[in-house]
């Protein structure tokens, strides 16, 4: 896959060494030419020198064929900006925006674009939202035999109540993470588009539950 990062920062250069080690191509878009030193000299994508929300710019960057945009530079406005114009004029469906004020954060999660306030970005956050797969282990119990795990949910549960996920699974949900915020599931509570699902589930169970959710459920008839 390719993949197009706005801002070549920490969070920035660590992102994209991350996803070459993924095998993934990466270009990195920057206002200031200087901050391309952050990249190791091991580097093989490559670097475009503008603003990161130009059309020409990101269509230099190779943004037309590009499965994810990332925008992780230091102004909240010009990440926002840059990610609908990668969502809503170059189709790139997976789109992801670092956001300092984190009273905006689901402003703009509501206009779908993924969001966290920088307090609680990592790099690697973010690479498990461009690139999302299998379970990230959260926490063990001390026997070792139940694990807290967030866990990629394929497009196909999108509307599953959760009670339905618990039951196909064996899993428990514990909580979801909604517009970078903790909730409580309840009964009635289904699966939207954007959240993390941690679950409690026997240390044994992860890859099956791992397989099962990413798979598209079943239909009932």
């Amino acid at each position: 896959m390719h993949v197009v990062i706005m801002g070549c920062g920490r969070v920035g250069s660590t992102l994209a060494h991350s996803l070459e080690a993924r095998d993934h191509t990466v270009a990195v878009v920057d206002q200031n030419p200087e901050a391309f030193r952050r990249l190791q000299p091991g580097f093989e994508g490559f670097t475009v020198a503008g603003v990161g929300f130009d059309r020409e710019v990101l269509r230099e960057a190779g943004i037309e064929r590009a499965g994810a945009f990332a925008a992780v530079s230091s102004g909240d406005n010009s990440n926002i900006i840059a990610a609908r114009v990668a969502r809503e004029t170059f189709g790139v469906h997976n789109v992801v925006a670092r956001i300092y004020d984190s009273g905006r954060a689901e402003v703009y999660e509501r206009l779908g674009i993924p969001t966290v306030a920088t307090v609680r970005w990592t790099a690697d956050q973010m690479l498990r939202r461009i690139v999302p797969e299998g379970a990230h282990s959260e926490w063990v119990d001390p026997s070792g035999s139940v694990k807290l795990a967030e866990v990629h949910v394929g497009a196909g549960w999108i509307g599953v109540p959760l009670p339905k996920l618990e039951a196909v699974t064996g899993a428990r949900v514990a909580f979801l993470t909604r517009y970078g915020d903790g909730v409580l599931p309840g009964a009635d509570t289904v699966v939207q588009d954007g959240d993390l699902v941690h679950l409690l589930m026997r240390a044994d169970e992860v890859e099956t539950v791992e397989r099962v959710l990413a798979a598209t459920p079943e239909v009932e008839h």
